[in-house]
């Protein structure tokens, strides 16, 4: 499928600018057709122009045919697989298998979002109905229900690119909360980006959606995303990737005369906990499943344990000896492109700098191009404690496994932790009952907590939180995988003695859509 490396401004291809890259191929390192032009700060204000011009059109749009617009852009991915998995395995290195995986999970997930839109109680109506009569002032008709924000920017993630890039999570809750987007796609897969937002572009005209309803903008230039978040018209951020880049959009938005809020995903070590008795009694088998976490797909997963803590003993040396041994066959792994190894070779030298802690396990041989080794390092509770740098996260098949000397160490070093998207929990159920302080503690360091198993991925549904307290996300409200992602693209209005007729439909007294509402307190679908 022929890529034009053109800005996708609206229904059309802008006119190219002077400067150009190229997508480069992790694995052979060779420069990959076409060539891209770089966005301009006039592209940016042609996007977000046109996607305001479509803002009151879009959320004003029929929640069936805003669900029929998400299950088209659907099926337009669907019709591109074969050339969006060939492009995807050419810009990342990820295998045919995993994009074809996550092409799936993009496509159900505007799926699950289409049906929430459908059923159309995401709006959360709420009605309080007049008393005239009350002493000693009589209570006013009051309604509420979440309506769109505004335009939003979606920054397309490096690891995942179509699940969190231009037709992943993001953009799917803010279409479906009736948001028009303008994506900044990642400059790593240019030419995936191209075709994702070519199908978006043409559900948009199948479904006779307003032009402004998506434009994709690319380059590497870091200012383009700046001139983004900084446009008047913009009034929200979705971003997903490291400490650094979420912190400076976040500090750019709220910079702003008019302040916006950023939803950041960010950095995660994952802490994994193992209690003694898990560990005396399954010691081998948690040692395989946790080195497979630790090396899937290269390690470049927000959810990928980079830390472990256990009590010191003959069962903690184990199991280290046994994930030696299993990280020593490793092959090494492909990162995604040359900037994510660099900054995983760094971030192991600076743990490896730190007095006491110490390399274990891996391969210890020089990989060329993206390719790297697994790295497993081990200390003790009482280093972890002097040095909060431990506990930052280094992207990509490394972790720290963290020895403590009593149950009490243990609960310390947990309350030590920074915010984390997850963390996991093996023992046995006697032993997790005598751990329920534990859990109480990680509740409020995490977004999901495990009992048993190991945290990579993330299922898709409308109980799935993920999200965290800072550093992992910048609002430890909202989650970015899960139908309550819609959320972050809403904002509540209410509406005080307003007659019948210039009420939203889900306000009026008669239930035409059979909604779940909020009636003087009971949930009811009756009409008021």
């Amino acid at each position: 499928m022929c890529l034009t490396g053109k800005q996708l401004i609206g229904s059309s291809y802008a006119s190219p600018g002077n400067l150009t890259f190229q997508a480069v191929n992790p694995e052979t390192g060779a420069a990959l057709e076409p060539l891209f032009y770089e966005g301009t700060s006039q592209d940016v204000d042609r996007a977000v122009a046109l996607a305001e011009k479509a803002f009151d059109t879009c959320r004003a749009t029929d929640n069936r045919k805003r669900g029929e617009f998400l299950e088209t852009i659907a099926t337009e991915l669907l019709t591109i697989e074969g050339a969006l998995v060939d492009r995807a395995m050419q810009e990342t290195g990820l295998p045919e298998a995993r994009l074809v995986g996550e092409l799936g999970r993009t496509v159900n997930q505007l799926k699950l979002f289409a049906q929430l839109v459908k059923d159309g109680s995401y709006v959360e109506a709420r009605i309080d109905r007049a008393f005239p009569d009350r002493l000693p002032v009589p209570k006013p008709d009051i309604r509420q229900i979440l309506i769109a924000l505004g335009p939003v920017a979606v920054f397309g993630a490096s690891n995942f690119p179509l699940a969190f890039s231009v037709a992943g999570g993001d953009t799917a809750a803010a279409l479906a909360a009736g948001c028009p987007v303008v994506v900044k796609g990642h400059p790593a897969h240019p030419g995936t980006s191209e075709l994702a937002g070519r199908a978006i572009r043409n559900a948009v005209m199948k479904c006779a959606m307003p032009e402004g309803t998506f434009s994709l903008i690319q380059g590497r230039s870091q200012d383009l995303g700046a001139v983004l978040v900084l446009h008047s018209h913009i009034k929200a951020v979705a971003f997903t990737g490291s400490l650094a880049g979420g912190r400076a959009l976040f500090d750019l938005a709220a910079s702003r005369p008019e302040p916006i809020p950023v939803y950041a995903e960010m950095g995660s070590v994952n802490p994994v906990f193992l209690l003694p008795q898990a560990l005396q009694e399954h010691g081998d088998s948690l040692a395989k499943d946790f080195v497979e976490s630790v090396t899937l797909g290269a390690g470049q997963f927000c959810t990928s344990p980079g830390l472990l803590f256990a009590i010191k003993g003959p069962a903690l040396e184990n199991f280290v000896q046994k994930a030696e041994e299993l990280l020593a066959k490793k092959p090494p792994g492909l990162m995604l492109h040359r900037g994510i190894r660099e900054k995983f070779e760094q971030g192991i030298e600076r743990l490896k700098d730190i007095h006491g802690v110490v390399r274990v396990g891996g391969n210890t041989s020089q990989e060329t191009g993206c390719f790297v080794s697994p790295v497993l390092l081990q200390t003790d509770a009482k280093v972890f404690f002097e040095n909060t740098r431990i506990g930052e996260e280094v992207f990509g098949p490394s972790a720290v496994v963290v020895g403590c000397d009593s149950k009490e160490e243990m609960m310390t070093a947990a309350q030590n932790l920074q915010g984390q998207l997850t963390a996991t929990v093996h023992g046995r159920d006697l032993e997790l009952e005598d751990y329920a302080e534990l859990f109480r503690v990680l509740e409020r360091r995490v977004g999901r907590v495990l009992v048993g198993g190991f945290p990579t991925g993330v299922e898709v549904c409308d109980s799935m939180n993920h999200g965290g307290p800072y550093p992992a996300t910048t609002d430890s409200r909202s989650t970015s995988v899960g139908t309550a992602a819609i959320k972050r693209f809403l904002r509540p209005v209410c509406y005080q003695n307003f007659p019948q007729a210039m009420l939203p439909e889900p306000l009026k007294n008669k239930n035409e859509h059979n909604l779940w509402r909020l009636v003087d307190g009971t949930l009811t679908r009756d009409d008021v």
